[in-house]
């Protein structure tokens, strides 16, 4: 223990000794680990908003034309539940309609209540076995009489598909490009703290300390440099996630029947991949940075 509280000690003396340069590379990555939260919490909700979505691959909504007569009605029913795939079918009236989505609008869902007439079809929620019988199911109830649109998710569930792969893709890339100019910035910084010890490494290799007792404090230094910049990304993750939920998040869940993800639980999660993430760039530069001169 005496020696890790030398070595780090020695780390804050250093880093004390370099304030400007520290303090660039802990910006630096700072910065790096932002982005990268911001394209985490955006990956994190899209991939539920899918999943959640995809769920509905096993609905296709069958909306009915106004003025239908009720054996009209009736035949289109008994036409859909003969369809190959078909489970079970439930009538949804104009009625029951607005008034669910009276409760998605929540606290405006009283600018309904001025409507002279209700808009919303009656419709019919047609549940089928799998996602191929979906598709088929919802051709085939295109032209069924009586039928005036067919609602499935296919179509929106393979767009988000694609947009969560593009942002997965595009977290791997920048993740990827910021880690390497990171770790070059943490490299370079505790380079100019080694030149300033070069006299120093010499006497103590001379005297016979090994490689790690004079790679440790350099070391030290990088992990307290990834902590920091650890720390200071997550409390700025949280707060710019937080301040977007209040604004938008309860209008997400009314209007989209989607949660999103609770800041707390996305921060926690965040929070060790951040530490993790930066004593690995931290400990990086240093051993790249310390390296040549230790080869002497």
């Amino acid at each position: 223990m005496s020696r890790i509280r030398y070595d780090i000690k020695q780390a804050f003396f250093q880093m004390g000794r370099n304030k400007g340069m520290y303090l660039t590379s802990v910006l630096a990555i700072t910065a790096m680990m932002l982005i990268l939260g911001l394209f985490f919490v955006a990956f994190v909700n899209v991939d539920l908003f899918a999943k959640t979505i995809n769920q509905d691959y096993n609905v296709v909504q069958v909306y009915l034309k106004d003025g239908n007569k009720e054996n009209v009605n009736t035949e289109a029913e008994q036409t859909l539940k003969s369809m190959d795939g078909v489970e079970s079918i439930e009538f949804v009236s104009k009625e029951k309609a607005l008034d669910t989505l009276k409760e998605r609008w929540g606290d405006n869902g009283y600018l309904l209540d001025n409507l002279q007439d209700n808009p919303l079809p009656n419709s019919y929620l047609v549940y089928v076995s799998d996602k191929d019988a979906a598709s088929s199911v919802a051709e085939a109830s295109k032209d069924v009489i009586g039928v005036d649109d067919v609602v499935f998710y296919q179509d929106t569930i393979e767009k988000l598909a694609q947009v969560t792969r593009f942002i997965e893709l595009g977290s791997i890339v920048a993740m990827a490009f910021l880690i390497i100019v990171s770790i070059i910035i943490v490299a370079n910084t505790i380079k100019l703290t080694v030149f300033n010890r070069e006299k120093e490494i010499g006497i103590m290799k001379y005297l016979g300390a090994t490689d790690w007792f004079v790679r440790a404090p350099f070391i030290w230094g990088g992990i307290i440099i990834g902590i920091i910049s650890a720390g200071i990304s997550t409390g700025l993750v949280y707060l710019i996630y937080s301040k977007v939920v209040d604004i938008v998040g309860g209008d997400i869940t009314r209007i989209l029947s989607v949660t999103v993800v609770p800041a707390q639980y996305l921060i926690t999660n965040l929070m060790l991949i951040f530490v993790c993430l930066g004593v690995g760039i931290g400990v990086c530069g240093s051993i790249i940075s310390i390296r040549k001169f230790l080869c002497k």
